[in-house]
């Protein structure tokens, strides 16, 4: 009798959910600001559910999200795009889909991140349009065990459209390592064999000019994420996918003065003190200024860089806080 009632009360819970759906938002963005290039990158997109109603929001979160998320996608002339084959073969299957149970609070929302790519056949560049569509009942299509027996329901949530830029395919150099171009030339950045005062000298121009393809060209990316302990463990046990995932946040972290906002901040003018170096490792100090409105403040950077082949790359660094003048 107890389970009866239950369930009872629980169907009770989703017949209220479309009572006040209109109340609920369903948002979506990119999950990272960053140049995406077909063929290559997963499109993470952040899926947000907002309540902005006055009751409790509550509704199935499958375990597998393609069974209460759906992508509308479109080219700019208003083709649809094809979903993909991973989406059709999963939807296709006889297995059961399990879910878990999620309730709302007023004015609370839930987040989750997907692959774009997971569900729209993707792969040729140039922009596109995507919609999302969420499930609270989970997809129609959706084969699973229910106490009360229901089953899964057409209703659904829908997004604003989200615009995404698909660059063409990077071109691969002979180390097999995505090759940069020049945003003022649009030609092949190419790094040269500079001494290591050089290379920091170039690192700190391009980041007065807000050049960021060129301000990480001899920056060692993995190489300063691994200066912490507890992001080293973290990359250490990644698959290499990951870990290129890791780098690629990182460097995405640091264009936005998230981490390591210190060798990201922008001099307004710098002085090369000292510098030295040996067959494999060497030393750069800079004086830098920064011009903080009604004043100048001044640090000290130590670069250490490495040598690999012919190429200086930044490794490390370390400030020195001088005051102010």
């Amino acid at each position: 009798m107890k389970k009866n009632i239950l369930c009872a009360a629980f169907l009770t819970v989703f017949t209220a959910v479309n009572a006040f759906c209109a109340d609920v938002d369903l948002n979506i963005r990119l999950y990272n600001k960053k140049v995406y290039y077909s063929g290559t990158d997963p499109i993470y997109i952040q899926v947000s559910l907002i309540n902005n109603s006055a009751n409790t929001f509550y509704f199935r979160l499958a375990g597998d999200r393609i069974f209460s998320l759906d992508f509308d996608v479109r080219t700019m002339r208003n083709r649809p795009v094809e979903p993909s084959d991973n989406l059709l073969s999963r939807r296709a299957g006889s297995g059961q889909v399990f879910f878990r149970d999620v309730a709302i609070e007023p004015g609370e929302s839930f987040l989750f991140v997907e692959n774009l790519l997971d569900f729209a056949d993707i792969k040729e560049p140039g922009s596109y349009v995507a919609q999302a569509k969420f499930y609270p009942r989970l997809y129609a299509n959706a084969s699973f065990s229910d106490a009360n027996g229901s089953g899964g329901g057409e209703d659904c949530l829908v997004s604003p459209r989200l615009t995404v830029n698909l660059r063409p395919p990077l071109l691969v150099d002979e180390d097999g390592l995505p090759q940069q171009l020049d945003v003022e030339t649009n030609a092949k950045l190419v790094r040269e064999g500079l001494p290591p005062d050089e290379v920091v000298a170039f690192t700190l121009t391009a980041r007065q000019k807000s050049q960021w393809e060129k301000f990480f060209l001899y920056i060692d990316l993995e190489q300063m994420l691994l200066r912490d302990a507890a992001r080293e463990r973290r990359f250490r046990s990644e698959s290499e996918e990951g870990r290129a995932r890791m780098v690629e946040r990182f460097r995405n972290d640091m264009r936005n003065s998230i981490i390591d906002g210190d060798i990201s901040a922008i001099p307004s003018s710098f002085e090369i003190e000292r510098t030295s170096y040996g067959p494999e490792e060497g030393t750069v100090v800079v004086l830098e200024r920064f011009n903080q409105g009604g004043y100048t403040e001044k640090k000290r950077y130590t670069y250490h860089l490495k040598k690999y082949g012919d190429i200086w790359s930044i490794v490390d660094y370390v400030v020195m806080n001088l005051g102010t003048e």
